[in-house]
């Protein structure tokens, strides 16, 4: 199949600050910006007893955007030889990592208290300044990785989706968007959120999949055309304000997702949601252009309802002394056994439970 067969053209359509108002279509329910919402989140985690030697590590929440997430402690217990919060990469993400020596019973739980805010940015004012530079520390989001290429097809399917190389990049970048949209189908069997492997998908034409496909297909469509974007992965808290089909409350052993990111120079990043319209779409068993869609479509381009919780934006990530070798993100408890991998995508037999609770005027902190 030629490339260009593959393409279908779609039309596309000053401080990171809440301006938007969030409503349904019913116009029943309206987001409040100004609202912080308090979690806790607690991992139960019981590895199985064999082997001489067990390791742990758990991905936590972060506080690198403390405009709408931050945290407020951490703890642990249970009979791990030797526990420890650390953090990993230059941005210091946080992780609770744990080794047992000897076999036997293996627990451990952990606690972390987090507080979101709605997020939202003001695109509908921005105006790109002229020549303006990408930062050092922002120019790293242009990169490939090893399952998100930059070039080959990824960039000649960008090219194709954004037609005019002159366009602006929000232009660029909602382009994109709404190619995803209007082309990739969410898929309920895939295993975890996907694999992300964006040049797979692309030359087998298979535009399917769950949040982790969706998010580094669009990131690594943009960054092919200089675009900075990242994959922010994560896991939903509690039920979703929005659509009744984007959250999940108490056990959220299931319910990581992951969201994606793009910057503008001037601005900062902006929030995108692509995934999530395509699940509404496809569990409503409704056209792209049905109203539904084209209101969450318009609403998941800038902001980011905060039922969820992000983790990191890590990718090819080399866990400390781990024998796996690099993860290319770090979304679920990964645990090794006599420095066997235990499957993370099976909390029942891996074993571990991951809880929600919703603190209510309460002010709690570790």
């Amino acid at each position: 199949m030629k490339r260009r067969d593959f393409i279908k053209i779609v039309g596309s359509g000053a401080l990171l600050m809440p301006l938007k108002a969030f409503s349904l279509s019913a116009g029943k329910r309206v987001l409040d910006y100004e609202k912080w919402n308090s979690f806790r989140l607690t991992y139960e985690v019981n590895l199985p007893a064999n082997g001489k030697n067990a390791r742990l590590w758990l991905p936590l929440p972060n506080s690198l955007e403390p405009g709408y997430q931050y945290t407020q402690g951490n703890n642990w217990s249970g009979n791990a030889s030797q526990a420890q919060f650390t953090t990993l990469g230059n941005e210091k993400f946080p992780v609770f990592m744990a080794e047992w020596r000897g076999e036997g019973e293996r627990k451990a739980s952990v606690q972390c208290i987090i507080k979101t805010s709605h997020h939202a940015v003001d695109i509908e004012h921005y105006h790109a300044a002229s020549n303006a530079a990408i930062p050092d520390n922002v120019r790293i989001f242009l990169q490939p990785t090893r399952l998100i290429p930059v070039d080959g097809i990824v960039r000649d399917v960008a090219h194709s989706i954004i037609y005019d190389e002159n366009n602006a990049t929000l232009d660029k970048a909602r382009a994109i968007y709404d190619w995803l949209i209007d082309h990739f189908q969410h898929d309920v069997t895939t295993p975890g959120r996907g694999t992300g492997d964006v040049k797979f998908m692309l030359e087998n034409s298979r535009l399917s999949g769950k949040c982790v496909d969706i998010h580094s297909l669009f990131v690594g469509l943009a960054r092919s055309v200089g675009i900075p974007a990242r994959v922010q992965y994560g896991i939903r808290m509690m039920n979703s304000e929005v659509n009744d089909r984007l959250g999940r409350q108490t056990d959220i052993s299931h319910a990581q997702h992951s969201r994606a990111e793009f910057y503008l120079s001037n601005l900062g990043w902006v929030p995108v949601n692509p995934a999530d319209v395509c699940k509404v779409a496809t569990l409503d068993n409704l056209e792209r252009d049905a109203p539904e869609i084209a209101h969450l479509r318009d609403e998941f381009f800038g902001s980011w309802e905060m039922n969820w919780i992000a983790f990191n934006h890590m990718q090819d990530i080399q866990l400390s002394n781990s024998k796996a070798g690099k993860l290319p993100f770090f979304l679920f408890p990964h645990a090794e056994i006599e420095n066997e991998t235990l499957d993370s995508l099976n909390p029942d037999t891996f074993s571990y439970r991951i809880a929600a609770a919703e603190l209510i005027g309460t002010g709690a902190k570790f």
